[in-house]
């Protein structure tokens, strides 16, 4: 007990509350279903044994009850309903989230947190009032289905571990087999359309929003400290990067076209210039940019952006020094029999060293395929 307690208190502030809250949340849904005798318990949900947690649509999210208790859209997602689910979220939580928090700040990490609980339940309720709807039976969807648990923000951690330390390896099954943590989201949004195949929407199909909204939300919306964008403009961070190599290229037209609409309809900024390739968007991407814009390092991840630009400037100085120069500018002619691999170096070292892009002291260069 002691050592728990020791623990508790060694979490920054809000890692320390949201693991309170989801305590909290737990422990009194427990004691409210304890309050309740097994025989009444079994009249009210049915002797085949239905959902325990619709007794209480005002701690759970019931999709046609959440107009009475809208705080539901927050507060369900800290609502464990069995034992083996809050050991799990009481164990994810405060690692994960403390480890945000050195990265983020409290701030960031507590609008993280409260933007993918909210609007992947926002879009579970509007799943359900669209499946009662053509399907006919609000008795189901509407009444007979609560959505609880973390399972949306625990796929969305994994989308920003995804972003921050991509290629970290992770022991799975007591170091049984590696995984690199960029591949564990998607297997959990697998699992989740498997599990909602076989029948179980609730609450498992959570994790697919809480994926969608988690890497939305850190793709454009998410504050960068000195930057004057906010979100993630990296390729390797762009949504084709989720799928499956044969279907890429197909998953990026389709996101820059969405992007497009977005950007006409004002529901999302234009990303302008791409500052890398000196141009608007990048290769293949539309006039308005798209697939454009700067790229942001993020913690774990300078090493490898530092070589990417340098491999960038020393692309587009090879290519300046290999085109013909000039026939009446002897001084171009004498530049150009310096051998153009030191000099490619030593601009891409300069840059890197100084923290200017070395694609910008190259001018230019890269231009890949750019998506959102």
């Amino acid at each position: 007990m002691p050592t728990l307690l020791s623990t508790a208190v060694s979490l920054p502030p809000a890692t320390r509350a949201l693991t309170g809250l989801l305590v909290a949340c737990t422990l009194l849904f427990t004691l409210l279903r304890l309050s309740v005798s097994p025989k009444d318990l079994r009249n009210l949900v049915g002797a085949a044994g239905g959902d325990s947690s619709l007794l209480f649509p005002w701690l759970v999210l019931v999709p046609g009850n959440v107009g009475w208790a809208p705080w539901t859209l927050l507060v369900s997602s800290f609502v464990e309903v069995n034992l083996i689910e809050f050991l799990i979220s009481a164990l994810t939580l405060p690692l994960a989230a403390r480890y945000l928090e050195r990265v983020w700040g409290a701030a960031e990490l507590v609008k993280f947190v409260v933007a993918v609980v909210v609007v992947s339940n926002v879009i579970a309720v509007a799943v359900n009032i669209i499946e009662a709807t053509v399907l006919r039976d609000k008795a189901l969807f509407l009444y007979g289905m609560s959505y609880h648990g973390l399972s949306a923000l625990q796929v969305g951690f994994l989308v920003a571990f995804t972003q921050l330390i991509p290629e970290h390896q992770v022991q799975v099954f007591g170091g049984l087999f590696h995984m690199r943590v960029k591949s564990l989201p998607m297997l959990y949004v697998t699992f989740s359309n498997i599990v909602c195949v076989l029948g179980y929407q609730s609450p498992y199909i959570l994790v697919q929003f809480g994926w969608l909204v988690s890497w939305f939300y850190l793709r454009f919306f998410k504050y960068n400290e000195g930057v004057d964008f906010r979100g993630d403009r990296s390729e390797t961070f762009a949504f084709h990067n989720w799928f499956p190599p044969f279907v890429q290229k197909y998953v990026a037209r389709a996101a820059n076209f969405v992007f497009l609409l977005a950007v006409r309809f004002k529901v999302l900024p234009s990303w302008g210039t791409d500052v890398e390739s000196g141009s608007l968007g990048g290769a293949g991407s539309s006039p308005l940019g798209v697939g454009g814009g700067a790229y942001t390092p993020v913690p774990g991840g300078q090493r490898a952006e530092a070589e990417r630009r340098r491999q960038l400037a020393l692309e587009a100085l090879d290519r300046r020094m290999a085109a013909p120069p000039p026939n009446n500018t002897p001084a171009t002619a004498a530049s150009v029999s310096t051998p153009p691999t030191a000099t490619a170096s030593t601009v891409a070292d300069a840059g890197t060293k100084d923290g200017t892009s070395p694609a910008a002291v190259g001018g230019g260069g890269g231009g890949g395929d750019k998506a959102i």
